[in-house]
């Protein structure tokens, strides 16, 4: 069962406006980020006078390369409210990451931030084939996660009927969409499989389920990995970008008609894409860390944002406002083994073009007397389960050498029976470190 794409009709203005309309609206919008922040963030106040840059330094779109780049660490210093631009008394809601590395960043939200985020997040649902009236089942987790609430708010504000059953309790995730027939299911990809294995334990076929469209985020996963959840729910699966530094859920989104790359909602966010290692901006079509700058947030602006996602940009198709490619992996997600750098992404390309392993999968890597050592855990399908050890063994081999043929690195592989792989009610925990 598929949805359809939106008539011209339906959509904002902004999102088929020609270029130049947007350029000059991301200029005007851009000058007063720029001076918001400095003005009201200590932050960026002394970023920029040690830069030797001021807002009114920005004549082009192009001069935004001059002022400095926010990373993740400048968020926990300044923890917790010393990034926010307006007093405490006009924020409405605050967010967090879990800071399991450290403080968590918080941002914060005005009455207006919250509005400007419904209304993307409807954008984007409509984007992905959703309508007014159609129910959505929300199984992103709800709290300091900016997940669940991003996709409920701009649910409700497109006019969609909200299941806010949130992340876990798969069993009921099940029993809800058998019951409820959700149109749309807003879940991060690794969970939506697990949300199948579940249909097929209880001897369900997904693919007979209500749904339509699936929007996944809050990971990186792999074309591979859409081919096998709209096969198992013969649904759209559609991609969906967001950060809480950035606003949440919703910063872009896959189009149903084309699935080709997210389109950026440009009249909010500026994207720029760098060379990691020297923070030189490279041209749309190169691949490099993904950068944002908001446009319009009140309560907490933020300037130059190194995601550490790596992408690249694109031209728009069926918006105007230009895409960004699949995410790849992340540049604090790379493994270095032996000199050889290697995305867990890289690694499930291969786990899914075999038809006898399942989507799930983890990184195990190890250090034997100073070399690090790589091992690939993976489950078999359950539909093979009878098979013997010497053929798991001999799987395991394969998937060896096809690591080794296209990726180049020496990995050991195990194939696991099924459900010895945890499963994550949220993003997925693909690499285990035990150096």
């Amino acid at each position: 069962m598929r949805a359809t794409a939106p008539s011209k009709d339906e959509l904002d203005p902004i999102e088929i406006a020609s270029l130049d309309e947007i350029s000059a609206l991301q200029l005007e919008r851009l000058k007063w980020s720029l001076g918001h922040a400095y003005e009201n963030v200590p932050h960026y106040k002394k970023a920029f006078d040690e830069a030797g840059v001021h807002p009114g330094d920005l004549k082009q779109l192009s001069d935004l390369a001059r002022f400095p780049l926010t990373v993740k660490d400048d968020l926990r210093q300044s923890y917790p409210f010393g990034m926010f631009a307006v007093p405490e008394e006009q924020i409405v809601r605050v967010h967090a990451s879990s800071g399991t590395t450290g403080n968590p960043t918080v941002v914060a939200y005005t009455r207006n931030d919250i509005d400007m985020w419904a209304d993307l997040m409807a954008r984007s649902i409509r984007a992905a084939g959703g309508r007014p009236g159609d129910k959505v089942h929300v199984a992103y987790g709800y709290g300091l996660f900016t997940g669940g609430l991003g996709a409920h708010y701009g649910a409700e504000r497109l006019g969609c009927m909200v299941i806010p059953l949130s992340g876990g309790q798969t069993e009921k995730q099940v029993q809800l969409i058998r019951d409820f027939k959700p149109d749309v299911i807003m879940v991060t990809p690794s969970y939506l499989l697990a949300i199948g294995d579940e249909f097929e334990r209880q001897g369900l076929d997904p693919s007979k389920a209500s749904l339509k469209v699936g929007m996944h985020g809050a990971e990186p996963w792999t074309h591979a990995m859409r081919e096998e959840i709209e096969s198992r729910f013969d649904m759209d699966a559609i991609d969906l970008y967001g950060l809480s530094e950035i606003i949440g859920p919703g910063v872009s989104s896959e189009c149903i008609e084309t699935k080709d790359g997210l389109h950026i909602w440009e009249d909010h966010f500026y994207p720029e894409v760098i060379d990691p290692e020297t923070s030189e901006v490279l041209e749309d079509g190169e691949q490099g860390e993904l950068v944002f700058t908001s446009l319009t947030k009140e309560a907490f602006p933020i300037i130059r944002y190194r995601t550490r996602d790596l992408t690249r940009l694109l031209p728009g198709t069926a918006r105007t406002m230009r895409r960004m490619d699949k995410v790849t992996g992340r540049t604090d997600d790379m493994l270095i083994i032996r000199g050889i750098n290697i995305f867990p992404s890289q690694v499930e390309e291969i786990i899914l073009k075999d038809d006898r392993l399942s989507p799930h999968y983890a990184l195990e890597v190890t250090r034997e007397e100073r070399l690090d050592e790589l091992t690939i855990l993976v489950e078999h399908r359950p539909d093979i389960g009878g098979a013997g050890e010497a053929f798991l063994n001999m799987v395991a081999k394969d998937l060896s050498h096809q690591v080794k043929s296209l990726i180049g690195i020496t990995a050991a592989a195990r194939v696991l029976p099924v459900g010895e792989i945890e499963r994550s009610m949220g993003k997925a925990k693909r690499i285990i470190d035990k150096r």
